[in-house]
C-alpha cells in the first residue's frame, strides 16, 4: 500500500481514513459530540469552494511535504512569488481527500488570534439585555472564526488557509503557536456555563456544535496552509512548527500542463509560442501564470480584433508585475 494519502491526480477519495494515527506528542483527544456533515463520493454540493483544486498542478515535492504535514499534523508555510498558485493547494488537497469546504482566513494587519477562533457581539447582547429587560442566551451572540471551526472535534480534518501571513501584526505568529501545539482553545465567556453545554455556530456554515465549559479540543489538527510572499522573516520558534515549501515558479513542462488543465490539450498545443514570450519575459520581471492563462484564452478568441493586434493584447496582457 502506498504511503500516499494525497496524491495529486485531481480524483476525489476517501484515503484521508487510513491515515495512520499521529505521533504521540501530535494527540489531543477531543471527544466528537457531534458529527459534521461529510462529503459523500457524489456530493457535488460539498465541493462548490474547491473547483480551483480539480486543475492544480503538482511536483513530486508538493505531495511529499503534503503527506508529512498529514502524518505529522504540522502546518504548512508555503512562500514565492504572487501568482505562484500558494493559496491553490489547499483546494487541491481539499478536493481530492474530500475535506469539504476550505475555511479562509485573510490576513491583515489587524488581524487578531481571538477574531479568528471565535467573535462575541457583547454589544449587540446588551442592547436586547436592555430592551427585554432579561439577559438572552448567549449563543446568539458568539460564533466561531475560521481557526475556531478547524479546531472542532471531528472525525475528519478541516481544511484551514492562513492567507499572506506575512502582512499580520509582529506578534500574531507567535500567538499561533499555542494554538498549533495544544490543539485547543477556550472561550472564557462561556466559562460561567460550566455545567452547561452551549451550541455555536460554525464559520460561514449553518451547522451548530457543542461546546462544553468554554473549551474546544480538537481530535483531528486541521490541515493548515500558511502563504507568505517572503515580505518578513517568522520567528524560528514559529518556523520549528511548520513545515516549509518554497513554491517553485513553473518550468516549460509545467506550464503546458497547466495551460492543458485550464483551456484544454488543443490550447496548450497551440500555444507554444505564447509560452515561450512569457518564459522570457519573466526572466527579467515578475510575471503570474494567471497572466499566461489570460493571454491565451484571448488569443484563442481568433476573431479579427484580437488575430490582429496579436502583440498589442500580449504586451497588454503580460505586463510585469513590479510596474503596475
Amino acid at each position: 500500500m502506498s504511503w500516499e494519502i494525497f496524491t495529486g491526480k485531481r480524483k476525489p477519495h476517501n484515503g484521508i481514513e487510513r491515515l495512520p494515527p499521529p505521533p504521540k506528542w501530535r494527540e489531543f483527544g477531543g471527544e466528537i459530540a457531534i458529527e459534521r456533515r461529510l462529503p459523500g463520493k457524489d456530493d457535488d454540493a460539498m465541493y462548490e469552494d474547491t473547483k480551483r483544486g480539480k486543475t492544480f498542478q503538482v511536483s513530486p515535492d508538493i505531495v511529499r511535504i503534503v503527506n508529512a504535514a498529514l502524518y505529522l499534523r504540522r502546518p504548512i508555510l508555503i512562500t514565492g512569488k504572487p501568482g505562484s498558485g500558494k493559496s491553490s493547494l489547499i483546494y487541491a488537497v481539499a478536493y481530492e481527500l474530500r475535506l469539504g469546504n476550505v475555511l479562509q482566513w485573510a490576513i491583515t494587519s489587524r488581524s487578531t488570534l481571538r477574531d479568528a477562533l471565535y467573535q462575541y457581539d457583547a454589544i449587540g447582547r446588551l442592547q436586547e439585555t436592555q430592551f427585554q429587560g432579561r439577559a438572552p442566551g448567549i449563543e446568539k451572540y458568539l460564533k466561531l472564526g475560521p481557526l475556531g471551526t478547524a479546531l472542532l472535534p471531528t472525525g475528519r480534518p478541516r481544511a484551514l488557509l492562513i492567507d499572506e501571513i506575512d502582512k499580520s501584526d509582529i506578534d500574531l505568529p507567535n500567538d499561533l503557536l499555542n494554538v498549533f501545539e495544544e490543539g485547543r482553545f477556550d472561550i472564557p465567556e462561556l466559562e460561567r456555563y460550566s455545567e452547561e453545554t452551549v451550541h455555536i455556530q460554525a464559520y460561514k456554515e449553518d451547522e451548530r456544535f457543542p461546546i462544553h465549559k468554554g473549551r474546544v479540543v480538537c481530535r483531528e489538527f486541521p490541515f493548515v496552509v500558511l502563504t507568505s510572499n517572503g515580505e518578513r522573516e517568522f520567528p524560528s520558534a514559529f518556523l520549528r512548527r511548520c513545515l516549509r515549501l518554497e513554491m517553485p515558479e513553473p518550468d516549460r513542462e509545467l506550464l503546458g500542463r497547466i495551460v492543458s488543465a485550464h483551456l484544454g490539450a488543443k490550447a496548450a498545443a497551440e500555444a507554444d509560442e505564447i509560452i515561450e514570450e512569457f518564459l522570457e519575459r519573466r526572466s527579467s520581471g515578475a510575471l503570474a501564470t494567471d497572466q499566461l492563462l489570460n493571454a491565451i484564452h484571448m488569443l484563442m478568441q481568433k476573431r479579427d480584433g484580437i488575430s490582429a493586434n496579436r502583440d498589442v493584447f500580449v504586451d497588454l496582457l503580460l505586463k510585469e508585475l513590479s510596474t503596475l
